[in-house]
């Protein structure tokens, strides 16, 4: 890790708790930063101080970026299915990195004139999130049997993905159209993508295995079958075995970031049903 580098997330603005997963600030010292970027199920955007804003479509294995060095970046992870309005859909996004400016066009600029004025990173935070509620405002493209989906996926209560389209009133092959355009990604990968957050969730939080101990607690608890199955997922989504993410620890990524904001609510959902 780049020496005086730093991220703190927060809890979004509460207008856009319903799409905004989390909100965070990274700074970088005088050393350029290598971030790892991992499938979440949703889309971001991230804001350089004085730069130009990048939209980050639904990633379906890891991504590395280097952050160069000096360098003020303010985000947004948006939860999965709750894209900001856009004039294409997801799944023609997917891994892709875009100048925002091809998605929203000229005013942009604008926006990017009042961050670079803003003074702070967190007056800064707060000018995006002000936009962003105008933006879903303006033109809200949220699919709400897609949200509904979304939840019905979440680890912690096991479903088919054919009973939730049951449940929804709709064929496999239209929750997957739907899922496809809202989301980027089909349902079941939607689903892998989800169980594997929840295992983060868990890590982040040094949650209890009830009775079991270790990674294979943990695994199962998020829904995998056993430490296998977690090894294999793990490899596919981010390209490193689960203790070498971890960083060998169980309540901390090998970033050393804390990320409690961003898995807090997601944990919170381990006590509620689908509602489907």
């Amino acid at each position: 890790m780049a020496a005086m580098e730093s991220y703190v997330e927060r809890p979004p603005s509460p207008g856009l708790a319903g799409v905004v997963r989390t909100v965070w600030v990274q700074r970088t010292g005088g050393a350029a930063y290598a971030q790892r970027h991992l499938p979440t199920g949703g889309v971001e955007i991230h804001f350089p101080i004085g730069g130009r804003p990048r939209f980050v479509g639904p990633l379906t294995g890891s991504a590395v970026e280097v952050i160069p060095a000096r360098t003020t970046v303010v985000g947004v992870r948006f939860h999965p299915g709750a894209a900001p309005p856009l004039p294409v859909a997801l799944d023609d996004l997917v891994d892709q990195r875009l100048d925002l400016a091809d998605l929203w066009g000229r005013r942009v600029d604008r926006l990017v004139d009042v961050m670079a004025g803003a003074g702070t990173p967190e007056r800064a935070l707060r000018h995006l999130q002000a936009h962003l509620l105008h933006e879903f405002r303006r033109k809200s493209t949220v699919d709400h049997l897609v949200r509904e989906a979304v939840r019905a996926l979440m680890p912690w209560h096991p479903v088919g993905v054919d009973a939730v389209a049951t449940r929804l009133a709709l064929s496999a092959s239209q929750l997957r159209r739907r899922c496809l355009h809202a989301v980027g990604t089909s349902p079941k990968v939607l689903q892998r993508t989800l169980r594997f957050q929840g295992f983060l969730a868990l890590a982040q939080a040094g949650a209890p295995a009830a009775g079991r101990r270790g990674v294979a607690g943990l695994a199962v608890d998020a829904g995998y079958a056993d430490q296998a199955h977690l090894n294999r997922e793990c490899l596919r989504l981010t390209g490193l075995t689960p203790r070498r993410l971890l960083g060998g620890a169980l309540d901390r990524c090998a970033c050393g970031h804390e990320h409690s904001a961003s898995y807090r609510p997601f944990l919170a959902t381990r006590d509620r049903p689908p509602r489907v």
